[in-house]
């Protein structure tokens, strides 16, 4: 190729020379010369030698015409040789030179994207082996502003807060950014909202195109493509941009660089989305060991009821609906072989009524310790707790009685927990109901109590949270029904055996309630 993109004739491909030979001998030695018309003049391509144009009535002349190139002229001489002969010989040259055309043409391409395929290669590897996309950007705009022959190279990521924020950058100082998505002044927002490159010349119109980074020095080159991610499954999905200013050989940047930019970008896209599924499992697993620990540590605080079995029946347990919940048991030795028992619900779950339970038990703990009646500690419970139920917007349902089985006598305070039962010998269900609405509903100065017969020999007392009792429902609803009734069948087991028996029930159970937080004490003695 010349330096118009014309076909060089000089030296005549092999191929055409091996096909007018073969026809000279074919046509017993006729002579075929082939010439071609330059400036100066025909010029012989074939035979190589010194020869002059000129017309002669007993040789047939045949124009080849190439576009883009001289024209060239087939001479053969007539001897035994037909003008259609002679026709289609030219049109075998004409295919031969077409085709040695593209063949050079595409060598030519080929060697001016040999850096560009290398470039390619070479980032391919480093996004392969360097799992900070940070750290492979800084090399990878390194090889692009060297291969391109930018004077500035920028990558710009697209974040949760909907800024494009600057990951790397070589060459000279520019905007650090972070820029607006909605930026209506910034090219690099534009180029990310509109998701098409941007390729001009900087200086020039700027008055109808946004503000470029960083800002013109004269009519340099800017290019600008979006990076982009199609997953398997959805529509592509624009993740950042990257941005190409100025150029040392002070020209725009072409069509071929910018699809070049873009098959980068494409490759950057892949590796960002890759990083990120990378750091939302990270956080994912780290979430999941936090919750876990939470869960852990919340159920540690609650007593081991075993610990309270040594001349009484206890069992208790605590199953929140997700890692922490806002249910809760409490149980209190108290002078002269009293026992405290509690048990309270948090209107919700999860982590805002975990930290209300948390801090119920730890109110718990200082005012039943004090000794002070079941009326009292429920006050006391919903003072500390009252500013943070009317921030949360929640409410607390709890139960707190205190046995006396000298006196035979259960002392309680309800404040609006539905589920507490009294169980005796011969199967009778005596609802212990609620004396003051759920803490955190109604301020109130002063908290009742009431105060039943207990017999230490015999009765059962039966706590539990509508967790618990929800997964007896049926179709008609009735679950708290069904579990009394199931305690009362049961009553003459050991609390524990009772207590195992109705969760194994809630575990397999299937109802249209969603899960919520399932909490109970059965106590006797």
């Amino acid at each position: 190729m010349n330096a118009h993109g014309a076909v060089e004739l000089s030296p005549l491909p092999s191929a055409a020379v091996a096909a007018l030979e073969a026809f000279s001998r074919a046509r017993n030695g006729a002579a075929v010369r082939l010439w071609v018309r330059r400036a100066d003049g025909w010029t012989c391509l074939h035979p190589d030698a010194v020869l002059e144009h000129s017309e002669c009535a007993e040789s047939i002349r045949t124009p080849i015409q190439l576009h883009d190139a001289p024209l060239l002229e087939l001479e053969v001489r007539r001897d035994g040789v037909s003008e259609e002969d002679a026709v289609f010989l030219a049109q075998v040259i004409r295919q031969i030179l077409s085709y040695e055309r593209e063949a050079r043409s595409a060598a030519r391409e080929l060697t001016e994207r040999y850096e560009e395929i290398n470039l390619l290669y070479f980032i391919s590897e480093i996004l392969a082996s360097v799992l900070s996309v940070p750290d492979a950007a800084h090399w990878i705009l390194s090889e692009v502003a060297d291969v391109l022959g930018a004077k500035r190279a920028s990558l710009w990521v697209h974040k949760d807060d909907n800024r494009l924020h600057l990951a790397a950058a070589v060459g000279e100082e520019g905007l650090s950014g972070p820029i607006p998505v909605d930026d209506p002044d910034s090219a690099t927002a534009w180029v990310f909202r509109e998701k098409q490159p941007l390729n001009i010349e900087r200086g020039t119109a700027l008055t109808k195109l946004p503000r470029l980074e960083p800002r013109p020095h004269g009519r340099e080159a800017f290019l600008s493509v979006p990076i982009n991610y199609t997953p398997p499954e959805g529509g592509p999905r624009t993740v950042g941009v990257i941005t190409l200013v100025g150029r040392r050989a002070n020209v725009r940047f072409s069509a071929g660089d910018a699809r070049l930019l873009a098959a980068i970008a494409s490759q950057v896209g892949a590796a960002l989305e890759t990083q990120r599924l990378v750091q939302e499992s990270l956080r994912q697993e780290r979430v999941v060991r936090e919750l876990e620990l939470a869960h852990d540590l919340q159920l540690k605080l609650l007593p081991d009821a075993s610990n309270f079995a040594t001349d009484r029946e206890v069992a208790a347990r605590c199953a929140p609906a997700e890692s922490v919940g806002g249910d809760f048991y409490q149980l209190f030795r108290l002078s002269d072989d009293r026992l405290g028992v509690m048990i309270g619900d948090v209107s919700s779950h999860g982590f805002p009524a975990a930290l209300i339970m948390a801090l119920a038990l730890s109110a718990a703990a200082i005012y039943a310790q004090q000794e002070h009646s079941p009326a009292e500690v429920l006050a006391s419970i919903h003072q500390a707790l009252r500013k943070e139920l009317e921030s949360t917007e929640m409410y607390l349902t709890l139960f707190y009685c205190v046995i006396d089985r000298k006196a035979g006598r259960l002392v309680y305070a309800n404040a609006g927990h539905p589920h507490a039962f009294r169980i005796t010998p011969d199967g009778a269900a005596q609802r212990l109901g609620a004396t003051d609405p759920p803490l955190g509903m109604v301020p109130l100065d002063r908290y009742c109590e009431a105060t039943v017969d207990w017999a230490s020999d015999g009765d059962l007392l039966c706590l539990f949270t509508d967790g618990l009792s929800d997964t007896f429902a049926d179709d008609s609803g009735g679950g708290e029904r069904r579990l009394i009734e199931e305690v009362i069948r049961l009553r003459k087991r050991s609390p524990q055996q009772i207590l195992d028996t109705l969760f194994a029930h809630a575990d397999s159970a299937r109802t249209h309630v969603p899960p919520d937080d399932r909490s109970a004490i059965f106590l006797r003695g």
